[in-house]
């Protein structure tokens, strides 16, 4: 049986989209719905989709390989690629196989928004006025949502919760001797990504966002699948995540638009799946090809069940979901 707390989640939940949904509109916004299914996933290296076969009943075909989406943010590219596309937003559900926690759940559901002719820190404006008006409509006691957020870059970050400079220590070994001499246990990790990774989860994500959220921007250059580096600064990316009571609750970027680079980019990280154990994804081809299309652009992805999850005060991704996998996984 669901809970008293899940009863008055599924109430918010509408609540919350309506206001969303409201918000958008009115910054001139148009809504999109796009295919949970996909011939290609997202080709991120921690995330593996969930991957199904079609199987042809009604002429000819052969059966072919499809995945649920882990993001909608292909699909929404390629129409931003269109003369004269308006800003665009979607609410939707998205599918990670393995990932269930206090905070994960293999099935959740994503705002996902893009303007064109805009960059990451415009889209931050546009987020945190999106969440004032969600947390207004559905919990307006709660002052979780407080202006103006914190914008914080990546070393500042890193550097004020463990003395650490990451622009000193750009080496994997360097890095890893660094946080081993803080107590972060890294095991045998030597690249430098994994060893960033070890340090954000475990000292610099829990101190973020408490008292009023924090933007953490400007992510090393290695770490910007989708994003383009910035261009007075390209050891960084124009990347950003956004944390509420040490909790993320959404990643997004100023978009990269050099097709080129995009695929040279995919690639490295389809080398890197099969290098470390990791099914090799296909390239997306409708996708690449609208890349060099795109209007300069940014965009952002937000977890709306944790949205929700922390303006009802709830402690665990479960609380929220009528039925969430830990019942039956």
């Amino acid at each position: 049986m669901s809970t008293a707390t899940q009863w008055a989640a599924a109430r918010a939940r509408p609540v919350l989209y309506q206001a969303l949904r409201a918000f958008f509109v009115s910054r001139g916004y148009l809504e999109v719905e796009t295919p949970c299914l996909v011939p290609a996933p997202g080709m991120e290296p921690h995330i593996d989709p969930f991957e199904t076969t079609f199987v042809p009943e009604m002429g000819p075909g052969a059966k072919r390989r499809l995945w649920l989406q882990t993001s909608p943010e292909y699909a929404m590219k390629r129409l931003l690629a269109d003369p004269g596309c308006p800003p665009l937003f979607q609410i939707c559900k998205t599918f990670r196989n393995g990932e269930i926690s206090s905070t994960h759940n293999p099935e959740f559901t994503l705002l996902e928004f893009y303007r064109p002719q805009e960059d990451y820190h415009a889209i931050c404006d546009e987020l945190e006025g999106a969440l004032k008006a969600a947390e207004a409509a559905v919990a307006p006691r709660r002052e979780l949502f407080v202006s103006p957020f914190e914008r914080l870059t990546v070393r500042d970050a890193v550097l004020r919760h463990t003395a650490i400079d990451l622009f000193t220590h750009s080496e994997g070994d360097a890095l890893a001797r660094a946080a081993r001499a803080i107590g972060v246990h890294v095991g045998s990790s030597a690249g430098f990504e994994d060893v960033f990774f070890h340090l954000l989860l475990e000292r610099v994500e829990p101190q973020l966002g408490l008292g009023r959220p924090t933007f953490l921007m400007e992510y090393p250059a290695s770490m910007a699948s989708l994003s383009r580096l910035k261009p007075s600064d390209p050891r960084v990316a124009e990347r950003v995540e956004l944390y509420a009571e040490g909790v993320e609750l959404a990643n997004g970027f100023s978009e990269l638009t050099d097709g080129e680079e995009q695929r040279a980019r995919l690639l490295a990280e389809q080398a890197w799946r099969k290098a470390n154990g990791r099914p090799v994804l296909p390239l997306d081809e409708a996708f690449l090809e609208a890349v060099g299309r795109m209007p300069p652009s940014a965009g952002i992805a937000v977890g709306l069940d944790r949205v929700l999850m922390l303006l009802l005060g709830a402690d665990t991704l479960s609380e929220v979901l009528l039925f969430p996998a830990q019942g039956f996984i």
